[in-house]
């Protein structure tokens, strides 16, 4: 037992919990940030007790169908949309949405994560001057394996008021995703043409709830 009187199993969960209030309450992105917040103040040092990245996240789902259902679900339908306007924008580098618009777990400080293929980033560079959209040079490192990883060039812009984070990969990389920080599994992309089906699923399903209320 810990030193609060409960199980690891329990204490994980408590954990978890306050990991998803911060990452919602206050927009904190890292969960690893998050979850070694909410162990500094239970006073929490044993490291077996800090819950996985995939628990933060399901209890940062349960928390926006329990508080803000509607706003979240306006809100990431808004973001889907805007995505989409982006990728219509960019449509010689088979872009792919990929990161919390996609999966749907989003706070106010997500941001719309774009996966592009190109060999050379500077084609992207040239496509946002040509629409007019400032941006500055950004990157990331991503992991493939245990023991592979890549630093991804990119730009961040902002297009009617959301950041946008436009990553770079070479273009054999469409047919190898990196590994998510969330459950180590390949980061799930989608085109265009996903996305407007998880919106058209999305109103079904609202509407579907309105005519049972």
């Amino acid at each position: 037992m810990s030193k609060l009187g409960l199980s690891i199993i329990e204490l994980r969960e408590r954990l978890a919990q306050e990991a998803a209030r911060l990452v919602n309450e206050h927009g904190i992105q890292d969960y690893g940030l998050a979850k070694r917040k909410a162990a500094r103040r239970f006073g929490i040092r044993e490291a077996g007790a800090l819950p996985s990245n995939a628990e933060i996240e399901d209890c940062v789902r349960e928390w926006h169908r329990i508080f803000e259902p509607d706003e979240h679900k306006k809100y990431l339908a808004e973001l889907r949309r805007l995505a989409i306007k982006v990728m219509t924008l960019l449509p010689d580098f088979e872009t792919r949405l990929a990161g919390s618009v996609l999966t749907g777990v989003i706070t106010a400080n997500s941001f719309i994560e774009l996966h592009l293929f190109s060999d050379a980033p500077e084609n992207v560079a040239m496509k946002l001057e040509e629409h007019g959209i400032a941006y500055r040079n950004c990157q990331r490192r991503y992991r493939y394996d245990s023991r592979c990883t890549s630093l991804i060039p990119g730009f961040r812009f902002t297009y009617r008021g959301e950041r946008i984070d436009a990553l770079v990969f070479p273009e054999k990389g469409l047919r190898q995703a990196p590994m998510s920080p969330i459950d180590q599994r390949p980061i799930r992309r989608a085109h265009a043409g996903k996305i407007l089906k998880l919106l058209s699923s999305q109103a079904e399903h609202e509407l579907a709830q309105k005519a049972n209320d």
